[in-house]
C-alpha cells in the first residue's frame, strides 16, 4: 500500500510540475492537459448563464470575469494538487495517517512550520514541498504582467480601428472610411501595422492560450472580429483593384489567416490546409453584394466589377472564412458582418457610420 501511495504521489507532483511548466515556463505553443480542463471548468458555467442571455451587453457582461478567474482558480488547483501529491508521498515514507499527512505536506508546501517532523525520512520531502509553493506562486506573479501586457498590445490595435471600421469592426466599412475621408493612400500602413499585430497575437495567444477568452473593455468590440475586418477589406482590395499596391496587402492577409491556423493548431481544431479558389463560402453573395455597394456609396474606385471581382475574394477568403467564423463562435464574439453564426440566435450588430459633414461653401 505504502508504494502504491508514493507512485501516485510521485505521479501527480511531476504532472503538475509539468502542467506549470507547459503554462508558465515553456515559450512556445505547449498544451497541458490539466491546465485545459480546469478552465474549460470555470468557464462552463459562466457560458451556461450567458447562453441564455438576450442582448450582446448581458452576454459580456456574464463572460468577462470567466478567463481571469481561471487563472485564479488554476494557481490554486496547482497548489492542492501538489499539496494532495506531497501528502501521499509523507504517507508513503513515514506511515503517518491522512490527516496528519496534509497537514505536514501543507506546511511544508506554504512554509508555514506549525507541522514540522524530525523523522530523516519526510526531511527529503519536506524541502522539496517547501520549495515547490514559493516558486509556484512567483512564477504566477511574474507571469500576470506579461500576460496583461500582451492584451494591453492587443487592445491598443483592436481600439484604434474603431475610427477606421465602425464599432463593431467591418472589411468593406474600412475601405469606405478610407475612401470617405479620402485616405485611401494610407491602407498601406494600416495593413502593415496589421500584420505584425497579427504576427504578435500568433505569438501571445498561443504560449498563453487564456487570453483567447480575454474580452475587450466594450462588447461591441473584439479581437478577432478585428483581424477579420481587416482581412476581409485586404481581400476586397486585392479583388477589386488589382493594379494597386498589393506586397503589404497580401503579407496582412498571409499574416492574419497564419496567425488563426496557429490559434487552431493549439486549440486542436481542424480545418483545410489547402482550400482551392472555387472552394464555397458560407459568406452569400448577396451579403458580398450589400458590402460593396456600402463601397461605392463613399466613392471607393473601384477596377473590377463586383462580379467580376466575386471569383478573386472567394479565392481569398477560403483560407480563413471556416477558421475564423469557429474561433467567433468558440468564444461568443460581438455579431459583426460577414463573421458567422453564434453559439444563441443573435441579431447582426451593424457598424454607425458618422454623418459627413462639413462647412457649407
Amino acid at each position: 500500500m505504502r508504494a502504491l501511495l508514493g507512485v501516485v504521489g510521485t505521479a501527480i507532483v511531476l504532472g503538475i510540475y509539468s502542467s506549470v511548466l507547459r503554462t508558465l515556463v515553456i515559450p512556445r505553443a505547449s498544451r497541458s492537459g490539466f491546465t485545459q480542463i480546469v478552465q474549460r471548468l470555470v468557464h462552463a458555467p459562466f457560458q451556461l448563464v450567458a447562453d441564455r442571455c438576450d442582448s450582446i451587453e448581458s452576454k459580456d457582461r456574464v463572460l468577462a470575469p470567466a478567463a481571469p478567474l481561471a487563472i485564479v482558480i488554476t494557481l490554486m488547483s496547482w497548489l492542492a494538487c501538489f499539496m494532495g501529491g506531497y501528502a501521499l508521498l509523507e504517507a508513503a515514507v513515514s506511515g503517518l495517517g491522512p490527516q496528519a499527512s496534509l497537514f505536514e505536506a501543507g506546511s511544508s508546501l506554504f512554509t508555514l512550520g506549525f507541522a514540522s517532523s524530525s523523522r530523516p525520512t519526510l526531511t527529503a520531502i519536506d524541502f522539496c514541498a517547501a520549495a515547490t509553493g514559493p516558486i509556484v506562486i512567483g512564477l504566477q506573479i511574474g507571469y500576470l504582467p506579461t500576460l496583461y501586457g500582451a492584451y494591453a498590445r492587443r487592445e491598443t490595435e483592436v481600439t484604434m480601428l474603431q475610427a477606421r471600421a465602425g464599432n463593431p469592426p467591418w472589411g468593406p466599412e474600412i475601405l469606405a472610411r478610407y475612401a470617405q475621408v479620402e485616405l485611401l493612400d494610407s491602407l498601406t500602413e494600416l495593413f502593415r501595422n496589421w500584420e505584425r499585430w497579427a504576427a504578435e497575437v500568433s505569438e501571445s495567444h498561443t504560449t498563453y492560450p487564456v487570453l483567447i477568452m480575454f474580452r475587450s473593455p466594450r462588447a461591441t468590440r473584439n479581437w478577432l472580429i478585428s483581424l477579420l475586418s481587416v482581412m476581409d477589406a485586404a481581400a476586397l482590395r486585392l479583388a477589386l483593384n488589382p493594379s494597386r499596391p498589393q506586397a503589404e496587402v497580401r503579407m496582412a492577409l498571409r499574416g492574419g489567416f497564419v496567425c488563426l491556423r496557429d490559434i487552431a493548431d493549439m486549440r486542436g481544431v481542424a480545418y483545410n490546409h489547402d482550400p482551392l479558389p472555387e472552394d464555397p463560402l458560407i459568406l452569400e453573395y448577396a451579403e458580398y453584394l450589400r458590402g460593396v455597394r456600402r463601397m461605392a456609396d463613399q466613392g471607393y474606385p473601384m477596377e473590377r466589377t463586383p462580379e467580376e471581382a466575386w471569383p478573386h475574394f472567394r479565392g481569398w477568403r477560403v483560407n480563413y472564412e471556416a477558421l475564423a467564423y469557429r474561433l467567433a463562435r468558440d468564444i461568443d464574439a460581438v455579431p459583426a458582418p460577414w463573421s458567422g453564426p453564434r453559439r444563441t440566435s443573435v441579431t447582426i450588430r451593424n457598424p454607425v457610420t458618422p454623418v459627413d459633414r462639413r462647412p457649407v461653401g
